[in-house]
Parts: structure tokens; sequence; C-alpha cells
């Protein structure tokens, strides 16, 4: 049986020899906070997993869009691919940007900077860490929050009950968790890391972008078909870990 209050072991460091934490309870998802599809993905896993009253531990790692494209995201890309997800997914809670487009967010390095520094012990371990890249991801998504600004990722860190905000708030400001960024953007560099999202497990998961089949037409981008099969397989495994 899982202790569902058990910390799993932190073997987050991308100084390790693989790209899986060695848990095997535990998936890892290298991923940046304003990919859509990594989002999407991250809410399948996350609400099968409550549907299955199955615990879940997942260990983020970077895959830092701007510092591999050495530019922001373009906001009318990433708003083609909101509205090509809400139009296959409904239900969803996102809706396009609706704050002035000056707040818009220019990075999201620092909001995963937060969510690697919540893997501190002091701050909350890896459960912490989930929990406050689920609730960045919502504030982006569903209320259009500037997720860039440090004053506005705490204030989202207030709402995480396993984040000790006053000792997040200490580790950014002391850029505790800005090497592991880049330690991790280094190693997210390599083949076997092919994008946003990409999960592993350490019994042999390793699924890219799972679940989604889409292109392109003169409409813009088109989410043609979203399997949710990959998320139950994942989890199976895991249970029978």
């Amino acid at each position: 049986m899982i202790n569902a209050d058990a910390e799993p072991a932190n073997t987050a460091s991308p100084s390790a020899a693989g790209l899986a934490n060695s848990d095997r309870r535990t998936v890892t998802v290298w991923s940046d906070i304003g990919c859509p599809w990594a989002t999407l993905a991250l809410t399948t896993i996350h609400d099968l997993a409550r549907q299955r009253g199955q615990d879940l531990v997942i260990d983020h790692r970077v895959f830092p869009l701007e510092l591999f494209n050495r530019r922001p995201t373009p906001k009318p890309l990433l708003d083609d691919e909101v509205r090509a997800v809400l139009r296959a997914v409904p239900g969803l809670g996102w809706r396009p940007w609706t704050a002035p487009e000056y707040t818009y967010p220019v990075t999201t390095l620092l909001a995963m900077e937060a969510v690697q520094a919540c893997k501190l012990p002091e701050v909350g371990g890896v459960r912490a860490s989930d929990e406050l890249d689920a609730a960045l991801r919502r504030a982006f998504y569903e209320d259009s929050r500037c997720i860039s600004v440090p004053a506005v990722i705490l204030d989202i860190a207030e709402l995480c009950p396993r984040v000790d905000t006053e000792r997040l708030a200490a580790a950014l400001a002391q850029g505790a968790s800005r090497s592991t960024v880049y330690e991790q953007w280094k190693s997210a560099q390599r083949p076997e890391v092919q994008g946003s999202p990409h999960f592993f497990t350490p019994d042999g998961v390793d699924v890219h972008n799972p679940g989604a089949t889409y292109h392109r037409d003169d409409q813009g981008l088109q989410l043609t078909h979203y399997d949710h099969e990959w998320a139950d397989e994942l989890l199976t495994s895991l249970g029978s870990g």
C-alpha cells in the first residue's frame, strides 16, 4: 500500500544518470508551464488519478521553450494552441487571455524556478512542487495572471497548503534553484527528451505529448483527437510497480 503522506526520494538533480526519478511511485515530466500541451496532459493524469483514488507523485523537470527558442513564446501561437485544445476538450476551464495584453507573461522561467525551489525540503518537497506547478498553470490558463512576476507567484503559492511561502520567497530571493533550471535545460537537450511534455518512469514509460493528434489547415491548428488511454496505462503501470 502506498502512503499518500510519504515523501518520495528526490533524485531530481539533472546531474543524475537518468531522466526519471528513481522512485517507482513517481512520474517525471519535462515541460514548460507556458506549454498548453503539457498542461493538458498534466490535467488529464491528475484528474484520472483522482477518479481512480490513486496516489500520484510528479517530479517536474524543465523544458524551457524560451531558452531553446531564444525568444518568448509568441502570444498568437499560444492563443492558437489554446483555442485548438478548447475546441477538442471542452470543460477544462481554460480561456483565451482576458487581461490587458501588456500584462501577458514574457517569461515562465521564474515560475519554473519556483516549482524547482519547492522541492527543497524546507519549502515543501516534491509534492509541494507539483501543487505549485498545477496552481501556476491554473492561474495562467484560467485566470490570465502574469506568472512572470514574483509577487504573483508568491500569491499563488499562498493557495498551496504544502508550500511554505515565506521559505519559497527566501529561496527565490537567493536564486536557490536558478542553477537547477539551467542544468535541467542542458539535460533536456539530450535527444531522449523530445519536447514539452515528455513523461518518463523508472519502469520504462517514455511518451512525448501523449494522446494528441493534430494538424494545421487554413483555419489554424486543429486538435483532431485527444485520447485519455495513455494516462490510464501510465497510472496502471505505476500501480503494478
